[in-house]
């Protein structure tokens, strides 16, 4: 099954993507992780994003494409796998469209900006082992410090509240035109993103069947 899951920052597509990659025993292809991992193995598109991201602009889109292909051309994605992050457009959803990748199903799942706004307000990560929390749904022990290394937490730039909404902005004007896109091909199917998590599962298990 090759799925792909949409959301504005903070939506539980990472939590989500974990949960159905074990349920489904195929891989989760996030945007980031394959350029990174492109960039470190030096592949010929992995040393195009990182002239880009060596001189502080955007990876284009035919890179981010010429990424994914590599990435979807590997043995574990030969039963499927579930994109987040990719296409981020509506011109990524037609570049992959033009690969002849064909996509099942469309996962969107939706969540208020303002609980977005609660979400990742209250995250907090280790900068040492890489750990994350959230000061409401997952505290660390002991205030201000890691369960598991004993660092000190921070917030991520990204988690600021000027930050969030700048995300969101981008989110609402480039990326939530998907959902039309794939709504019309009969793909997209929506869930409900508020909630415990496990009842957020059983509803995205629920629109893989639907």
């Amino acid at each position: 099954m090759n799925l792909i899951l949409l959301g504005a920052p903070g939506a539980g597509k990472g939590t989500q993507g974990e949960f159905l990659s074990k349920r489904l025993s195929i891989p989760v292809i996030s945007t980031g992780n394959i350029i990174r991992e492109a960039v470190k193995n030096e592949t010929e598109m992995g040393l195009a994003a990182k002239s880009y991201i060596d001189s502080g602009a955007l990876v284009p889109d035919e890179t981010i494409i010429g990424i994914l292909a590599e990435r979807l051309s590997q043995p574990d994605c030969a039963y499927g796998y579930i994109l987040d992050g990719v296409p981020r457009t509506v011109v990524q959803a037609d570049a992959i469209a033009e690969m002849g990748i064909t996509i099942d199903r469309v996962i969107s799942i939706e969540v208020p900006d303002e609980e977005i706004l609660t979400r990742l307000g209250g995250r907090r990560v280790c900068p040492a082992c890489g750990a994350s929390y959230h000061l409401q749904h997952n505290p660390p022990k002991k205030e201000g410090r890691c369960d598991k290394c004993g660092a000190g937490l921070i917030t991520r730039k990204d988690d600021s509240e000027q930050t969030i909404k700048e995300r969101l902005r981008v989110f609402h004007q480039l990326t939530e035109p998907l959902k039309d896109y794939y709504k019309k091909l009969g793909k997209l199917r929506l869930v409900e993103g508020i909630g415990p998590v496990d009842d957020v599962s059983r509803l995205v298990l629920d629109a893989l069947e639907s």
